[in-house]
């Protein structure tokens, strides 16, 4: 049983390591870097925030 969890514990801890490296791999290739302000209007564009909110936090970046 001891040795099932310990598996389990090194799988899980070997599938985020890739799944880390390939997003940060496929960032450095693609230039998917995003700024504050694009997220901020991407929030707002899916509704995540109203418009007021959207207006505090872009003077607050800016």
């Amino acid at each position: 049983m001891m040795l099932i969890f310990w598996g389990l514990i090194l799988w899980g801890g070997f599938i985020l390591v890739r799944k880390l490296i390939q997003t940060s791999q496929e960032n450095r290739l693609t230039g998917t870097s995003r700024t504050a302000i694009e997220i901020l209007k991407e929030r707002y564009a899916k509704g995540e925030i109203g418009r007021e909110d959207f207006e505090q936090m872009k003077q607050d970046l800016l």
